[in-house]
């Protein structure tokens, strides 16, 4: 396996995701779960003197053209960019409904997402 997959940092604690793993959820919701959580603190960190939302954005392209770098693919970079626009499209559609900023969504909130909506 290349190192380059060991160069993306984790930005939830070993806390956050032992907890993840303890729910009664599915293991689907989990995986989900996890999937939200690293994408909500990677957009609050690049965001963190932006504005309240997060959406199809420069800083994003940004982010993702230089996480993607080492790759030198096009392709994945895109597709990247396209997963991580999803995933703020969600969480800003989410804290829109419950009348939160996405940068306040915690782990609770990502668990009535999911919980909320099984299929998504």
């Amino acid at each position: 396996m290349s190192n380059q997959t060991n160069s993306f940092s984790n930005p939830l604690s070993d806390e956050i995701v032992k907890n993840i793993e303890q729910l009664n959820l599915s293991i689907i919701q989990k995986q989900h779960i996890r999937l939200l959580a690293h994408c909500l603190e990677i957009f609050k960190e690049i965001s963190k003197d932006e504005k309240s939302t997060f959406e199809e954005d420069e800083l994003l392209r940004k982010w993702c053209e230089k996480q993607s770098k080492g790759f030198n693919d096009k392709k994945f970079n895109q597709l990247f960019y396209e997963q991580m626009t999803s995933a703020a499209k969600k969480l800003n559609s989410f804290s829109q409904r419950i009348e939160k900023s996405f940068k306040e969504l915690d782990i609770e909130d990502l668990i009535i997402l999911v919980s909320d909506n099984p299929g998504n």
